[in-house]
Order: C-alpha cells, then structure tokens, then sequence
C-alpha cells in the first residue's frame, strides 16, 4: 500500500511500512557538496572532527563556477580540492559539468536510489524514479559523516494524463502549466508522481527538464516512474541489472488529479516569479536583450539540437547577446562531434563550458540594470540572474526570441530583426547593518512583530546570491531581506528578540544557509509562517532558528508592532499587545531535540 516515494524511504530506512509523518533515517546512496556549499561543509567536519562514512559514495562537484574565474570560488574549490585528496574523495572538478546529470551519467544513482547534495534541485533525480534532495551545509555533513539523514515522509500527490500533448508543447511547457495550475505552494512539501500515456513516452531528457523544476512547485520531488528505456540507460550506466520501482496497485494518494495533456499550451514565465505563467502569445513582441539556454533544466542533448536547428542558416537579432550553456561536458563534446557548435557560432552565439551558468551569481546567463532575457532556465526572481528582468521559456522560444529580437515563438520568426532600444539604468543601494546572534534556548519568547505579508518570499529575497561567499555569521545578518521590497531597511531596524510572521511558502528556492542564519546574526527570536519551502525548514530547524507554522492567526488580530509570547512546546502564541490568544504547531520531537542541542550538532 506504498506510493514510490514511501517505497524509497522504506527501503532505505529498514522500515517495512513507512507513512506520511513518519520521520526516519534514511541511509544515502549518493552524498555530494558542490563548490558553493561545500567549504562550509569542510568546516564542519574538520572543526568537529568528524569521519567521513564512505569515500566511494561521497563527491564534491565544481558546477557553480566552473570557470574559475571568481577568486572567493577558486579558493573554495582549492580547499575542496585538498580536503578530497585527504579524505579520498572523488571531485568533479570544472571541466565536468553539472553534478546531478553527472549523478545519471555516471550511474551513481538509479531508480529507487537516494541522494542529497547542496544543489537545491537534486530533486531532478526524479526523472528517473531515483530520490534527491537538496539540503543545506549542516545537513550534507552529516550525511558524509553518517551515511544518513533525518527525514520527514512526506504527503504524496498523483497526478494523471490523459490524452497527448501538442507537438508544440515542449517539456519546459509543460512544467510552465504545472506552475501556472498549481502555483509555487499548493502541492507544498509532497512528493508527486506522474501517469498516463502521455508521460510514458517522455524521454529521458524531457523527464529532466520537468523534474528540475519541482523546487519552483515548491513540492519535495516530481516523480516518474521508470520506462523500460529509463530502465535501460541506468542498467548500462550502472553496469547491472537493476529492479524497477514502482507504487503498489492500493498506493494511497492524499491528493489526485487528472489532466488532459492537450490543454497544455506553450507559456512563458514573466519576471519576478517562475509560478506567474501565461501563454507566450500575451507577452509576444516584448523587446530583449539577451537570450540563455542552459542551467540544469535546459541544457541537456536534445535541447542543444533544438537551438541548432532553430539556428541554423539564421542569425543572432543585431544587439541581442544570446548566451548557450550546455549541462556537462559530455554534451558540449557531442555538440561539437554533430557540428552543432558550429551552428552556433556562425549564427553569432556564445558558447560557455559545462555547468550552472546564470542561476550561479557571475557566471554566463547573468544580466545588467534594465536589461530584458529570455531564459530556458528555472528561476527568475528578483535578482537571481543579476539586475534585469527574466523571462522563462522553452529553448525553442529562446532560440527564437534570439533571432527576432523580441519574444516570439519558433513558427513565427520574423524576416527582419526588432531594432535594439537601449534599456534603462537602475539604482539598487541597499541600508544594511550587522547584528547580532541569539545565544540561549529559551522554549517560550516574547517579542515585537514584523508582519511581512507576501507569499513566497525565496532565499534570494531573504539573503541574495551576490553575498554568498559570506561564512562568518556575525557578518551575514546586514543582508537580512536587501532584495524583499518593502523590507530593504529591515536589518537596520530590527532588534534582538523581534518575530517575523510571513505567509505561504517561505525560504522557496536555494538551498542557502546563510538564508537562516542571517536571522540568527540579527537575534530574531522566531518565524512564523503558514508554510516553509522544503529546504530552508530543515536548514531552520538544523540551525535551530525557531521556525512554527500556523493556519490562521485571524483571531488574535497582529500587527506590525504588536508583541507575540509564543510556547514552542505546546504552540500557545498570546498577542499580549491586544490580550488574545490561540495555536500553532508546537516543535515536533525532533526540531525540539536539535532547538535544545543549540543545532543539529
């Protein structure tokens, strides 16, 4: 009576039987830190000691930068570097690519199988019925240490196909009208699985582009059951024969749907937000000026092939950068062995080395003040790719866009070119301040209220990526929300022992722990929220920053100013300013554990 995700933990777990709330030990096949992430690894296990469970099964993958070229980055990967040679880990250093795709390739996973990486979409495993997870540092040192991580089974969903998709419809498209049905929080934390016809006769590739793009659902894993080609691949990367997962015929479901794949239209994600999708044709015309296809939801085989064929005997709109990145290595050789570079090349394009590109600050992808792209990758919150605006879209739209000079699709490219209009100039100065960090347990606080009412606020937001290399604590609460607007000054005035209470679905997006402890640096004594994103409540929890989720705080009436007593034992919250009360949920037995260990360690 097991769905495949509960199947999984099962397996790994010793468990029998495991249900949704059940919080396990989940034993990891595939343990990996990437060289964002991974120094603060590093230090984990060397400022504590620690072994490291088995080397065979431990990596470090160098696919945010993989040029290099930032100084604070080749240090990081040198350290990385070092480390590896002592301990006798394997690295994937810069000329491989992007660590996930590697993970396929290199049969290091396989259906049924776990990971966990830094890599906040390591849950693109998915596209070959494999789990993956992205955590934060803390959480990927332990499982180098322990071979295992604490896990929480989640609620699953079911969603089924019926009918074909429009031989428009791209893969990328038909994530875009996932987003578009179910948002970036309604499917919140569940692991889903996908049926019909329609998804059998995905391919490999197409399954990738879809599963990458569950962190932006904001869910645990988009799931595929395997085909008998799937199968196939892993059973020659791998070198052996391997048993197809699947879910049990009584499987139980907290949620399905049913879908007609031939309402899927090719879309476009307007900037600010991947969720905010409507159908390309609403948004044709808009002016660009630049183009990406790349980043680990579009940079695969298939799609290099798409913008060559698209490309060829065409050229590059005057003015328009339009920027290529494939995912690994291995593919940009193939690329060059089909004469695709060529293609690419002579239609005025740039072709980077293998790996993250624009979803990684200072890499290929990234744009300036005013500047408008068109993105076959998966984010494009504010600032994410630098100061312009991002458009989110298939490869062949991108391709086209590129050629056109504004956003357009592949059956309606134009004769001539749009004609370059130079884009404006922006100010971002940002009011920061250093805090200070929160040193005692207390399990009962009171404090003055932040009501930050917005939904989805990412870690981008909360902590963007152009600080990243920050790894002193101390340092990193004066960043705290300098690209939420309406929050930029919150470092300046927040005190020690104030409360944030935010809405749906907060910390989406990367896996950052700098996202969590930048509260800590500035003393926030809790956050309350109506959900968290996946990550950032472990990583909360790990750091033991007091984070509680509620359902309605109607009846106590907050307000900016207000002061909160909250119990995180029995989740009694008292708005003291206006004498009401009522209930959240309490820690559970394990954030209370870890909260009273001062953190996961």
């Amino acid at each position: 009576m097991m769905n495949i995700i509960e199947k999984i933990i099962a397996a790994h777990s010793g468990k029998a039987l495991v249900q949704p709330g059940d919080i396990v030990n989940i034993e990891i096949d595939a343990r990996s830190a990437r060289d964002f992430g991974g120094p603060n690894v590093v230090k984990h296990i060397e400022d504590l000691g620690l072994s490291i469970d088995d080397p065979s099964k431990t990596f470090f993958t160098f696919d945010t930068n993989p040029t290099g070229s930032d100084q604070k980055y080749a240090a990081s990967q040198q350290v990385l570097r070092l480390f590896a040679r002592k301990r006798g880990i394997k690295v994937f250093d810069i000329d491989n690519g992007i660590g996930t795709h590697t993970f396929i390739r290199e049969g290091l996973v396989w259906p049924g199988s776990t990971a966990v990486t830094t890599d906040s979409h390591a849950n693109i495993l998915g596209a070959i019925g494999a789990f993956g997870q992205g955590m934060g540092d803390k959480d990927i040192a332990a499982a180098f240490h322990q071979g295992k991580v604490w896990f929480k089974v989640p609620q699953s969903a079911k969603i089924t196909f019926t009918g074909e998709f429009s031989p428009n419809v791209t893969a990328k498209d038909v994530v875009l009208n996932l987003l578009n049905r179910f948002g970036a929080n309604s499917l919140l934390g569940y692991s889903v699985e996908f049926y019909g016809e329609a998804i059998e006769k995905l391919t490999l590739d197409q399954r990738i582009t879809i599963a990458s793009m569950g962190t932006e659902m904001g869910v645990i894993i988009l799931l595929f059951p395997p085909n008998d080609d799937i199968m196939k691949y892993c059973e020659e990367r791998t070198g052996r024969k391997l048993e197809k997962i699947s879910a049990d015929t009584d499987a139980v479901y907290d949620k399905e749907f049913t879908i007609n794949a031939a309402d899927f239209i090719p879309m476009v994600s307007r900037p600010g937000k991947p969720h905010d999708t409507v159908d390309i044709n609403l948004e044709k015309r808009v002016k660009i000026d630049s183009a990406f296809v790349g980043s680990c939801t579009n940079g695969r085989m298939e799609d290099m092939r798409t913008v060559a064929r698209i490309l060829k005997n065409r050229k590059v709109a005057p003015g328009v950068v339009f920027k290529i990145v494939p995912t690994t290595d291995v593919i940009w050789k193939q690329c060059l062995d089909e004469g695709l570079i060529e293609i690419f090349k002579n239609a005025g394009a740039l072709v980077s080395n293998a790996g993250c590109a624009g979803c990684a600050a200072g890499q290929v992808g990234q744009n300036g003040p005013g500047e408008v792209t068109i993105s076959s990758g998966n984010r494009n919150f504010p600032g994410k790719q630098g100061k312009g605006l991002v458009y989110l879209a298939s490869p062949a739209s991108v391709t086209a866009s590129a050629v056109a000079g504004y956003i357009t699709t592949e059956d309606d490219i134009p004769d001539t070119p749009a004609i370059f209009e130079t884009p404006e100039t922006l100010d971002l100065k940002k009011a920061v301040k250093v805090g200070k960090a929160q040193e005692d347990r207390p399990t009962e606080v009171s404090g003055r209220v932040w009501m930050v009412e917005k939904d989805n606020i990412d870690t981008d937001m909360i902590f963007h990526n152009r600080y990243l290399q920050v790894t002193e604590l101390e340092k990193m609460g004066q960043y705290i929300f300098d690209n939420l607007e309406g929050y930029e000054d919150f470092a300046k005035k927040a005190k020690p022992g104030d409360i944030v209470v935010t809405r749906k679905n907060f910390g989406s997006g990367s896996s950052r722990q700098q996202a969590v402890d930048g509260f800590l640096a500035l003393g926030i004594h809790a956050i309350l929220a109506e959900s968290f994103g996946a990550i950032y409540e472990r990583n909360a929890i790990n750091a033991a920053l007091p984070i509680l989720t509620y359902k309605s705080l109607e009846d106590i009436k907050i307000a900016d100013g207000d002061t909160l007593n909250i119990n995180f034992v029995t989740g009694d919250v008292v708005n003291e300013t206006r004498n009401l009360s009522t209930k959240v949920d309490p820690f559970s037995e394990v954030q209370l554990e870890i909260y009273r260990n001062g953190g996961l360690f």
